[in-house]
């Protein structure tokens, strides 16, 4: 069933797309690799005001992008759409969640753990894969995932509790790259759709903060408003880089990547933010370097499929 509807709503594309699609999503995970540097410049600001402004300030990046590309009547055909709308409300709901939990945990210096969390993802996108789209697990992969799953298992053990903020992490973006894949609507278009629904209630808080004198936008020195103002970008930008790529690549081959990201967040985690790391771990975290090593090696070892592509 999962691969019938997939079938249906992902067309081949060219070489050319597939290679554009990379570099894409390439650059969207080196930009989120860097994004803790960021988040901790903003740690001092309330969490909730800096999800607001990070959803604000992405509006109008979304709706150039849109303009630029000639997209306009898509997304007024999308507003139109009760299907569309739910399902923009969806994927918006699951992308909050991220963002929020992300912010959280770095501003109280758990970003060891959003690391493993996006360790933790790739491989959780093949198990979405196989379940939902209907990709094949070879054993090399089927012993991937059991290693992490290993992995989390130690790190339950050794604390007395699952490692939350991992595995919400891990789910709520493989859930969002599963649900942004089948949308049928172009990843500008989609992304415009999420922030524009999102920025209603945003919107709705921060005005409430000014009017109440306790924002930080307006009422805040030069290196607030700069900050927040900056969110948009940083938002919008890698956002929307890893939505045209995932739309140009096999769901799968988006778990081989994402490794770029959490080992830059790890590197920063340990070296710049100087958080602890014992040897408990170093264990886990070594069981899913195996994995995703023995992922990848399984992939690249077999001749890659064609990449495929929801309609636009």
């Amino acid at each position: 069933m999962g691969a019938m509807a997939t079938d249906m709503i992902q067309p081949q594309v060219d070489s050319k797309g597939a290679q554009r699609g990379f570099v894409l999503a390439f650059l969207a995970y080196f930009l989120w690799g860097l994004l803790p540097l960021y988040m901790k410049a903003v740690a001092y600001l309330p969490l909730i005001e800096v999800v607001a402004h990070r959803i604000i300030w992405s509006v109008p990046i979304a709706a150039v992008v849109l303009v630029w590309l000639g997209r306009t009547a898509d997304f007024k055909a999308a507003l139109r759409s009760p299907r569309m709308l739910a399902m923009g409300a969806l994927t918006a709901t699951l992308i909050t969640i991220n963002w929020s939990l992300y912010v959280w945990a770095i501003a109280v210096d758990r970003t060891v753990e959003t690391a493993l969390g996006y360790y933790i993802n790739p491989l959780v996108n093949v198990m979405v894969g196989a379940l939902l789209l209907g990709e094949k697990l070879d054993r090399l992969q089927k012993v991937a995932v059991g290693l992490a799953v290993i992995a989390v298992a130690i790190l339950t053990y050794e604390s007395g509790k699952l490692p939350w903020v991992s595995l919400v992490l891990a789910f709520s973006f493989a859930s969002y790259g599963f649900c942004r894949k089948t949308l049928p609507i172009g990843p500008s278009q989609g992304f415009l759709l999420e922030v524009m629904i999102l920025a209603i209630p945003a919107s709705i808080y921060v005005l409430w903060l000014m009017a109440n004198g306790q924002d930080h936008l307006v009422s805040g020195n030069w290196k607030d408003t700069a900050l927040l103002l900056g969110c948009g970008p940083i938002t919008a930008v890698p956002l929307l880089m890893f939505a045209f790529g995932a739309k140009l690549l096999r769901f799968s081959t988006l778990g081989i990547m994402q490794y770029i990201a959490p080992t830059m967040v790890f590197l920063i985690a340990v070296f710049v933010f100087h958080e602890p790391f014992g040897m408990i771990d170093a264990a886990a975290f070594g069981l899913i370097w195996m994995a995703l090593a023995m992922y990848s090696w399984s992939m690249l070892s077999h001749k890659p499929a064609a990449p495929i592509v929801p309609s636009q």
